[in-house]
């Protein structure tokens, strides 16, 4: 799994699944249109823009570009990267029929189709895995010291909580609040 600095802002969490799979990265929803009226949530988004930038990754069809222009406007431009996904005919396979306009979204992407889009966008990207001995992979900067990688980390996405990152905790977001996981 590839991780990535910036918090990334998808439409909606069919999206959001979908990312997680590619991405470790914190990754947020707009919840389509309900960015336009969710006050905190645009508060939360303008927070992370400014502490860590974003990444908007939206679908290619018109509301994907209605809330992406929303965004471009509602937070300051210099903290925000885009990401655009190739206009692709199909659907999604959870749905019937597809999409008013014809074009897969972030959903039905192939996951190479969304790295590269997140890369063009110049995304932040750090690979922390200890047993790897090349310094880079697939072009990207390869971290072997946890050390390192903790010092070099903005943030630290963790599916459980370890003992090794007690020393970093206002860093570590997990869903492992207990930890039980």
């Amino acid at each position: 799994m590839i991780r990535i600095r910036e918090a990334i802002i998808v439409e909606g969490r069919y999206d959001k699944n979908t990312l997680a799979q590619v991405v470790d990265a914190p990754i947020l929803e707009t919840s389509g249109f309900g960015i336009f009226h969710d006050s905190q949530r645009l508060a939360l988004l303008r927070r992370l823009a400014e502490t860590r930038g974003i990444i908007v990754l939206t679908d290619s069809d018109g509301a994907g570009f209605v809330i992406r222009n929303y965004l471009r406007g509602a937070i300051d431009p210099t903290q925000v990267k885009h990401a655009y996904i190739p206009d692709v005919a199909g659907k999604e396979r959870r749905k019937r029929t597809a999409s008013k306009e014809g074009k897969l979204g972030v959903e039905g992407m192939r996951p190479e189709v969304l790295l590269e889009a997140l890369r063009r966008a110049g995304a932040t990207v750090v690979i922390y895995e200890p047993t790897l001995k090349a310094a880079a992979f697939d072009g990207l900067p390869v971290i072997a010291s946890l050390t390192e990688f903790k010092r070099m980390a903005a943030v630290i996405v963790a599916n459980r909580t370890e003992s090794a990152l007690d020393d970093v905790p206002e860093k570590v977001y997990t869903s492992d609040l207990y930890r039980r996981d």
